[in-house]
């Protein structure tokens, strides 16, 4: 019984990890450009996120307060929700 625990528990602290690896982040600031056709957003401090083929421009235009949630792939920043901030 107690080896079945250790497993669990070491199995649960093993998922656990890969977890922290894949937290989705969030940057804000500014819109400079948004391009729908090429599904690119960057921001005014010059990050550059990708947009996925399903993405729902909520009205982004330049000078835009946003809120971006991404994670990486790869190299490239990929934008998971944008949302204008009020």
């Amino acid at each position: 019984m107690r080896t079945l625990i250790m497993s669990v528990a070491a199995a649960a602290v093993l998922a656990s990890g890969g977890a922290a690896f894949a937290a989705v982040k969030h940057t804000t600031g500014t819109v400079k450009t948004y391009d729908g056709t090429a599904m690119s957003l960057v921001l005014d401090n010059g990050s550059t996120f990708t947009l996925p083929k399903a993405f729902k421009n909520p009205g982004l235009k330049a000078g835009e307060k946003v809120r971006v949630s991404w994670d990486m792939s790869g190299k490239h920043k990929i934008a998971e929700a944008v949302r204008i901030m009020k």
